[in-house]
């Protein structure tokens, strides 16, 4: 069984930035693609970002593309996701996702994923 637990989420106003953090335990960090996932109430769980066991991949959704980054660092089995230029539409609960080591890289949908945090707030204002 893996642990994560998020961190960093708050309010903050449009255009600033946040960064969220995401600790793992219980087995070995880098036998496992991580993901970011967002949901808003009434909103599907959607995919924000992914990143390959070693940190080497990354993807993106559009909607995030060119102003959110993540990355892994192995040794302190952690992920992050750099949100930058935060708009009101960003707002959601996210979700820190753990992935068992498969034949991609990365991964884009929830059903995917073996191990799930318990979600951290982040809320946009205008």
């Amino acid at each position: 069984q893996v642990q994560l637990v998020e961190s960093g989420g708050g309010l903050v106003q449009a255009g600033g930035s946040l960064r969220l953090s995401c600790a793992a335990s219980g087995r070995t960090f880098s036998d496992y693609a991580m993901g970011w996932f967002r949901q808003a109430p009434g909103k599907e769980r959607e995919f924000v970002a992914g990143v390959s066991l070693s940190g080497g991949r990354t993807y993106y959704a559009d909607s995030v593309k060119g102003r959110f980054f993540i990355s892994r660092d192995n040794a302190k089995n952690t992920v992050y996701l750099q949100m930058n230029s935060l708009k009101p539409e960003d707002t959601a609960l996210y979700y820190c996702a753990a992935k068992r080591r498969g034949s991609s890289y990365v991964y884009t949908t929830p059903l995917e994923y073996d191990y799930w945090g318990q979600g951290t707030q982040v809320t946009v204002s205008s």
